[in-house]
Order: C-alpha cells, then sequence, then structure tokens
C-alpha cells in the first residue's frame, strides 16, 4: 500500500501496480482532488491518463452539509492521509482518504468508480474506458477488500 499525509492542496501520491502498464496518481493542486488511471507506457503525461475521477472539491465541500467524510475534511485545514492499495492481480486500485475508500479503477474492465460520480460524459468508442458512468459500486468495494484482506 503506497500511502501520503497530506494538506488540502498539497498532495501527489502516484502508485505503480505489479501489473505493468498501470498506474493510477491522486493528486490535490488546491482547489480539487482527482483520482487518475494511468499508462506508464505511453510517451507524454497528457497521452497517459486514461480517466480521471473528481475525490472532492474544496470549495463545494465548504458550502455543502451532505459531503462524504473526505470532502468534509478536505474542505478543512487538517492533514489527511492518502492511501493506495492494488488488488493482488494488479487490476483494480483503491483509493482511501482517511481509511474510508473514495474510487476504485478496474483496469480489466476499464472504468472506474467513486463516491462523486463526476465526471460523467458521452461515450468516447476510440479511448476503451467507460466513461459515461463513474457511479460508486459497494458490491466490487466489498469483493475487493475481501481478497485483500482473506
Amino acid at each position: 500500500m503506497d500511502s501520503l499525509s497530506f494538506r488540502p492542496g498539497r498532495a501527489f501520491l502516484p502508485s505503480n501496480s505489479t501489473t505493468v502498464p498501470w498506474t493510477v496518481v491522486f493528486e490535490d493542486e488546491g482547489v480539487a482532488g482527482y483520482f487518475y488511471a494511468c499508462d506508464r507506457s505511453r510517451e507524454t503525461q497528457e497521452e497517459s491518463i486514461l480517466d480521471a475521477m473528481l475525490i472532492y472539491n474544496v470549495d463545494a465541500a465548504r458550502r455543502a452539509t451532505g459531503n462524504s467524510d473526505a470532502a468534509k475534511k478536505a474542505a478543512g485545514d487538517g492533514e489527511l492521509i492518502a492511501s493506495v492499495q492494488w488488488s493482488k492481480d494488479g487490476l483494480l486500485a483503491a483509493l482511501y482518504i482517511d481509511g474510508s475508500a473514495q474510487a476504485i479503477f478496474d483496469f480489466g474492465l476499464r472504468c472506474g468508480y467513486c463516491k462523486t460520480n463526476f465526471p460523467n460524459f458521452l461515450d468516447d468508442q476510440g479511448s476503451g474506458w467507460r466513461k459515461d458512468s463513474h457511479a460508486w459500486n459497494e458490491e466490487l468495494l466489498a469483493r475487493f477488500e475481501a481478497e485483500i484482506y482473506a
């Protein structure tokens, strides 16, 4: 498991799968936190990004009352812990903020799931990734954690 203690606005946590060429990156540059699925065999950083999911938006978290724990914590000034856990086969990567799962990328099925279900785009046949929905999948998380902690 790769982990990082950070304050909102200053986070960069890359994590490589044992299954080449997959990588995920959690990044927070101040306005929002994103989780990226990447192919590290691509030539440029821009080309390597396969999909991206919003984990939290700091301004929205400050205004709203019904946000996830991660979003509420990101709106504050305290330290958070981001961690990435990979499945044994290296095809699933889950992002946790302070121990709470926020997103999962499935490199086998080429899709991502996050608690914000954002952003969503019209189907892009050329990318090979499903991006029209990032709706959270509690069943996938349960299977993932059962395998990890079995």
